[in-house]
């Protein structure tokens, strides 16, 4: 199973934006994910490791 390292960069009403936490910010697009999708009390900076197709905190 392939798993993939995100930062919350921002959250946004219902959605999160994450980017690939080996990713620089400056100049990239963050990808959206609906809230629901993420685990709760997320937090903006926080990572999050993605087992598709979930998202959860790194042990």
């Amino acid at each position: 199973m392939e798993e993939a390292l995100y930062r919350v960069v921002r959250i946004d009403g219902d959605y999160a934006l994450l980017l690939p936490a080996a990713q620089s910010a400056a100049g990239a697009d963050p990808n959206p994910v609906a809230l629901a999708l993420l685990p709760e009390g997320l937090r903006e900076g926080e990572l999050l490791v993605r087992r598709f197709p979930e998202y959860e905190r790194p042990d």
